[in-house]
């Protein structure tokens, strides 16, 4: 999906800010190196607020040039968990590919595990999956979901292509059933799966609770 399209369906972004060509320029120098895809998502979407303020914490170069810290590691930070416990990286030795794999780590001792086979593929469930909170109507709460629930929500919505993988040890999928609403699944493992629904509009969320409305227990 257009990642320009997805931003503003889901978080109402007609015009994204993106970041200078000092602040590129910048980034290479620091990195040697900036894949095309990154580089493309900075120039774009770099100095949108409304990326800024979500559950978690997007790295765009600014913040490469106000705290050194991001750049003493063997990979460029992406995103990190709003409590630390969860990061997505690109590792340095990847960076001259125009389109990376992406990993993540939940601890500091833990493996990096592939989250994606490319930062495209990463950039566009990590931005579906940070709107769910930025969603203005919204079920603001989390439901357990069980086997015949995911059937009904798997028959009668849209599946995104997005998944994003390894995101605090979960498989996180999307569904919707128009471009502005939206239903993150989480699968935990073991078969449990919880869910979180809601839409940019009052329309949209009405149509989605057409069908989520009495599926799955809060938690």
């Amino acid at each position: 999906m257009e990642l320009r399209e997805l931003v503003r369906d889901l978080y109402g972004v007609d015009q994204p800010q993106g970041c200078t060509d000092g602040e590129i320029v910048a980034m290479k120098g620091i990195f040697g190196e900036i894949p095309a895809a990154l580089e493309g998502f900075y120039r774009t979407f770099g100095r949108t607020r409304e990326l800024k303020t979500n559950q978690d914490e997007w790295f765009f170069p600014e913040d490469f040039l106000r705290w050194k810290h991001l750049t003493q590691s063997d990979h460029l930070p992406l995103l990190c968990e709003n409590q630390g416990v969860c990061r997505a990286e690109i590792r340095r030795e990847d960076l001259a590919l125009p389109d990376p794999p992406v990993y993540t780590q939940t601890e500091d001792d833990d493996p990096w595990l592939l989250s994606a086979p490319t930062a495209s593929e990463f950039l566009e469930a990590a931005l579906t999956y940070e709107a769910i909170w930025q969603l203005k109507y919204s079920a603001k709460e989390y439901y357990w979901l069980n086997a015949d629930e995911l059937t009904i929500i798997r028959s009668r919505l849209v599946k995104r292509t997005a998944i994003l993988r390894h995101w605090m040890d979960l498989e996180i999928t999307f569904y919707s059933s128009r471009p502005d609403n939206l239903v993150v699944v989480m699968d935990m493992g073991g078969g449990d799966c919880q869910g979180l629904y809601g839409g940019a509009t009052e329309e949209s969320y009405a149509a989605l609770l057409e069908i989520m409305e009495g599926l799955g227990e809060p938690v």
